[in-house]
């Protein structure tokens, strides 16, 4: 066989260990979007709860959820360096991409003086976007590092 022949069934292989990944990746995160909306609405359209304290309950409730499904799917096959350590460390990736969201969305609305609901609708979905490669990039390197990243 040729190297080029022997690199090519690794790479689809790789390819497809990707692929899988990020789709893993995509259904936590659709799911703790569903479960940060579902609550939100409960908490606040249904139950009389205020919007902030729903707001702030809905989303703990959905980081968390997401948390154990990165850890015990997406993230499944990377080491384990102790819930008291990755837990914050996801809280605080969270934060810092929060804020990220809520900067290009501001500089969109007062740096641009962009006021159409479409135009900021737009920013935000980049802020989105943006978060969610940095989430992910972020929590593969520290939160659920390499095997033999830890040591």
């Amino acid at each position: 066989m040729t190297a080029v022949s022997e690199r090519a069934p690794r790479r689809s292989r790789s390819l497809g260990s990707v692929v899988r990944h990020l789709g893993a990746f995509g259904v936590v995160g659709g799911v703790g979007f569903v479960i940060e909306v579902g609550l939100f609405q409960l908490l606040y359209g249904h139950l009389g709860s205020g919007a902030v304290v729903a707001k702030a309950v809905a989303t703990i409730v959905a980081m968390t959820v997401a948390f154990f499904g990165h850890r015990h799917w997406s993230f499944a096959h990377r080491a384990r360096t102790g819930f008291k350590r990755e837990y914050p460390m996801f809280l605080a990736i969270n934060g810092l991409t929060l804020l990220l969201g809520l900067g290009i969305v501001a500089f969109a609305r007062y740096g641009l003086d962009l006021t159409s609901a479409w135009a900021l609708q737009g920013a935000n979905l980049v802020s989105i976007a943006v978060g969610t490669v940095v989430r992910y990039l972020m929590y593969r390197r520290w939160v659920f590092p390499a095997a033999d990243a830890v040591g």
